[in-house]
């Protein structure tokens, strides 16, 4: 597959500024999908030493339709990243279900309407597409790409929050697989599904109470504010840098298509992350819960990434290594709005 240039939906998301340096280290233009132009800037900000590379394309509203007809236009390829990552909503189908489903089918569509040379998109979905939330800790049960969570339109309308975001995820990943079904298009889709999301952050921050969800819970680990180990409720994890590669060697090799992937390291506890903070981060110890230290997994459900990493060649960055790379990025950023303040 040609080199670019490729279109980025979510490109100022935690995953998407990833996958974006992805491609442009390697020198691949990139059109980045922004929902305002105050967004654009900061990507550029951020990515200013790539700016030749870069262009963009805002986009308001994904659930438009016709929202892409544009974007896609010229591009060789797409990498659909934007979807609502939130449990804090006020209505389960405008915050979470529209946006996801929407979003998905209308960049297919686009892409199948007006962009014939793109014969490659990669989806991100989740593993809240594969995970059965219904099933709870299932012990013993080894997930896998064959597992698709069951999770209905009206039982996502009506569950909870964490409920709804898993539904919407798995209505969305349906949605695509539906769409190539009865549309045939030219080209062929690989969907992507990580658990938890850790890592250090590579898109625009100026405030550290503003962060996405999952770099806002991982800080919450080691800034203060927490007394006690929170429980952990997805056993699940990768780093997101694992993430950004998973996209584009699925983006660049033939026989992706048509495949999903469970992308994640293995299983995981919220204790193992403050044990490891509290060893590697000496000076964290008084802002870092204690909680039982070394406290063994409950009997939980297992997951399996053979898939991912013989066909996608992916090398899982450890545990160990993802938990000190993010602190350290985490105090890099306190250091760096200190000093503007």
């Amino acid at each position: 597959m040609s080199k670019g240039p490729v279109l980025i939906t979510g490109a100022s998301s935690f995953v998407g500024a990833h996958v974006l340096e992805q491609f442009l280290s390697e020198g691949t233009p990139v059109r980045g999908v922004a929902r305002s132009q105050s967004s654009a800037d900061r990507i550029l900000k951020v990515n200013a030493k790539y700016a030749s590379l870069l262009t963009f394309v805002i986009v308001p509203d994904i659930t438009a339709p016709g929202a892409f007809d544009d974007a896609v236009k010229d591009v060789e390829g797409v990498i659909h990243i934007a979807s609502p990552f939130t449990i804090n909503i006020k209505d389960n189908e405008k915050d979470l279900l529209i946006p996801a489903i929407e979003g998905t089918t209308q960049i297919l569509e686009s892409t199948y309407k007006y962009a014939p040379q793109v014969k490659r998109v990669v989806i991100t979905a989740s593993f809240a597409s594969v995970f059965d939330l219904s099933k709870g800790f299932r012990p013993g049960y080894v997930y896998s790409e064959k597992d698709f969570n069951p999770a209905t339109y009206e039982e996502g309308k009506s569950g909870n929050g964490i409920f709804a975001y898993c539904a919407s995820k798995a209505l969305a990943e349906r949605a695509a697989w539906n769409f190539v079904e009865e549309k045939q298009p030219q080209f062929t889709v690989s969907v992507i599904n990580p658990p938890v999301i850790y890592g250090p952050n590579h898109h625009y921050i100026d405030n550290l109470s503003e962060l996405n969800t999952s770099s806002g819970m991982f800080y919450s680990l080691m800034n203060g504010s927490r007394t006690e180990v929170p429980p952990t409720t997805t056993w699940a994890i990768v780093d997101v840098r694992d993430v950004a590669r998973a996209h584009k060697i699925a983006y660049y090799k033939p026989e992706a298509g048509g495949q999903r992937y469970l992308t994640t390291l293995g299983n995981f506890s919220f204790q193992q992350i403050c044990d490891i903070l509290r060893e590697e981060f000496p000076e964290l110890r008084d802002r870092v819960p204690v909680g039982n230290p070394g406290a063994p997994f409950p009997d939980v459900y297992g997951v399996d990434n053979t898939k991912v990493r013989s066909e996608l060649g992916i090398d899982f960055i450890s545990l160990r290594q993802m938990v000190i790379d993010t602190a350290k990025n985490f105090l890099d950023i306190e250091k760096r709005i200190a000093a503007s303040a």
